[in-house]
C-alpha cells in the first residue's frame, strides 16, 4: 500500500502512520532499528529497493530524506511525503520525504519525530556523503554511519577524507565489499605451511577504494610493505583484480579472471576456482546492519593503514577479456 501526502508536515506524516497502524494492524511492531537514507531527488528507488530486501533480515523503519543539493534558497519551501507498507515495503515500512527549498535545510528536524522510540538509528548516504559524517545533522543522531566512497568522483580521495575525519561508528561499503576477499585470504594463510609472507602485491583499478583498503589491511595485518599495481578503469575491469602473497615455499595467487570467479593458485596444490562475486547493495547493507557497535578494525585500517600505503605503481591495462569482473 502506498499513501501520498503532498505538501505536508512531519506531524501529519506521523498521524498518518498511526492511522495506517490502526486500520491495518500493528505495522510497526517488531521493528529493530530505524534506517535513515539521505539521497538526492530522483535517486531514491535503488536505495529503497536495497533497504526493502535487507529488511527481510532486519525488520526496520526506513526513512528516506531526498532533496536537491543544488536547490536555491529562494525555492518555495515544501515537503512531499509518501508512506509505503505491505508488499511495497518488504518487511519494513518506508517513509519517503521529498524536501524542497529552505525546508530541506533542517534534516534533523524533518526525521526526529518519525524515529522509532528506543531503537538504534543507522544513517546511509548512498551517493553524496558529508565530509565529516559524525558531525552532520543526521550523523549526530545515528549509532552507525554508512558511506560509499565508490560513488564519489574521486573514490580513493573520499576514502582518505573519511580516514581523516573518522569517528567510531563510521563505515564504508568499500570495506564491506572486501569481506569475501578477506575471508578467502585468511583461510589460505591459516593452512600449512605456516610461513611468513615476505612480499605482497595487490592489483586493481584506480577507481576502486576497495583495492586501497585491501592493501592497507594486508600491510597492517602481515607487517609487510604492499606493492600496488593500478590500472585505469576500462570496461569490465573496475575493482580488485588480484592478490599475490610471496612465501619461501612459493607464491599464492588469488586473481579474479571472470565475472564473480577467482582463480586460487598455491604451491604443490591443484588450482581452484573460488566464488568472489561483486556484492550488491542489498548484501552490503544487510551485513552492516548486523552489527551496531563500532567496527574497530575498519577504523584502524582507514586511519592508520591507508595513509601508510606508498604511492601506487602504474602499469599498462590488460585486455578486458582477462579481467572482466569488478570488486
Amino acid at each position: 500500500m502506498i499513501v501520498d501526502l503532498p505538501n505536508t508536515t512531519t506531524s501529519a506524516v506521523s498521524k498518518a502512520l498511526v492511522k495506517i497502524r490502526e486500520e491495518g494492524g500493528a505495522v510497526a511492531l517488531g521493528r529493530v532499528l530505524t534506517l535513515l537514507i539521505a539521497t538526492s531527488l530522483g535517486e531514491e528507488e535503488e536505495a529503497i529497493e536495497a533497504a526493502n530486501d535487507a529488511s527481510r533480515e532486519h525488520p526496520m523503519r526506513v526513512i528516506v530524506l531526498s532533496k536537491n543539493p543544488d536547490a536555491s534558497a529562494t525555492e518555495d519551501p515544501r515537503l512531499d511525503a509518501q508512506i509505503r507498507v505491505g508488499g511495497d515495503a518488504g518487511a519494513s515500512e518506508v517513509i519517503l520525504l521529498r524536501a524542497y527549498g529552505p525546508t530541506a535545510s533542517d534534516e534533523e528536524g524533518l526525521v526526529t519525530g518519525l524515529l522509532l522510540p528506543d531503537a538504534p538509528v543507522v544513517v546511509w548516504w548512498p551517493n553524496h556523503s558529508p565530509s565529516e559524517p559524525s558531525t552532520s545533522p543526521l550523523g549526530k543522531i545515528a549509532q552507525r554511519r554508512i558511506t560509499d566512497a565508490a560513488s564519489a568522483s574521486n573514490p580513493v580521495q573520499a576514502l582518505k577524507d573519511l580516514g581523516a575525519h573518522y569517528a567510531p561508528g563510521d563505515t564504508d561499503f568499500a570495506w564491506t565489499r572486501l569481506t569475501l576477499w578477506r575471508a578467502q585470504l585468511a583461510a589460505v594463510l591459516d593452512q600449512p605451511p605456516f610461513e611468513d609472507v615476505t612480499a605482497i602485491t595487490v592489483s586493481g583499478s584506480s577507481d576502486s577504494p576497495s583495492t586501497e583498503l585491501l592493501a592497507a589491511w594486508l600491510q597492517l595485518a602481515l607487517e609487510v610493505t604492499v606493492h600496488m599495481e593500478i590500472t585505469s578503469p576500462v570496461h569490465g575491469s573496475s575493482g580488485i583484480h588480484g592478490v599475490t602473497l610471496i612465501r619461501d615455499s612459493g607464491p599464492i595467487e588469488l586473481e579474479r579472471v571472470t565475472a564473480g570467479v577467482a582463480t586460487l593458485i598455491q604451491p604443490n596444490q591443484p588450482t581452484h576456482d573460488v566464488s568472489l562475486p561483486r556484492r550488491n547493495l542489498r548484501d552490503c547493507l544487510a551485513e552492516e546492519l548486523r552489527r551496531l557497535d563500532p567496527d574497530d578494525l575498519f577504523g584502524e585500517v582507514v586511519q592508520r593503514g591507508v595513509p601508510q600505503l606508498s604511492a601506487p605503481a602504474p602499469r599498462r591495462p590488460k585486455p578486458a577479456t582477462k579481467r572482466s569482473a569488478t570488486a
